[in-house]
């Protein structure tokens, strides 16, 4: 933001740290009443004609901007995604090890994205492929929600589950 001496127009229309309109100023006069008010002037809609200028702590409007900008990042959520792997003809004791992986995830609030990887001749039964993850998104069902629907890609079928969030459970 331009600031005081950095502001090049020649008049602007200026706006007290109250929020009323004082008019269009020449710059110089709006400098004598930002200094005589021991603030700022503030550069503010550049692309305005003319252009607008606030009277303000500047120094104290950037600390305020910064605290905001950083409570915008501590309450995002990155989320990543985490893969289970299976195979078509997986044993019940593996599935249900993986299973509870997957769940150990989604109660984190990660993304899953399960696969199903066709090795040699396999890739001829992609049924018993399409099986395995529509009994994953079965076991799941009650704490995810199945965003993409098994697709085949290559060797390997993907689904994507992701954790039920408060949005959905209203």
């Amino acid at each position: 933001m331009n600031v005081n001496e950095k502001i090049r127009a020649r008049e602007v229309r200026l706006i007290d740290s109250n929020g009323d309109q004082l008019g269009v100023k020449s710059k110089k006069e709006a400098l004598e009443i930002a200094e005589t008010r021991n603030l700022d002037l503030v550069l503010v809609a550049p692309g305005a004609k003319p252009p607008v200028c606030r009277i303000m702590d500047y120094g104290k409007y950037r600390f305020e901007q910064q605290k905001k900008d950083q409570e915008a990042r501590r309450k995002q959520r990155k989320i990543s995604v985490k893969e289970v792997r299976f195979s078509p003809g997986i044993g019940d004791h593996d599935f249900e090890t993986k299973l509870r992986n997957a769940r150990r995830f989604l109660e984190k609030g990660d993304k899953v994205k399960a696969a199903v990887r066709f090795r040699g001749r396999a890739i001829t039964h992609k049924d018993l492929g399409r099986e395995v993850l529509e009994r994953f998104a079965e076991e799941v069902k009650d704490i995810a929600v199945v965003e993409s629907r098994p697709k085949m890609e290559g060797r390997h079928m993907f689904m994507m589950v992701g954790p039920i969030t408060e949005k959905q459970n209203n």
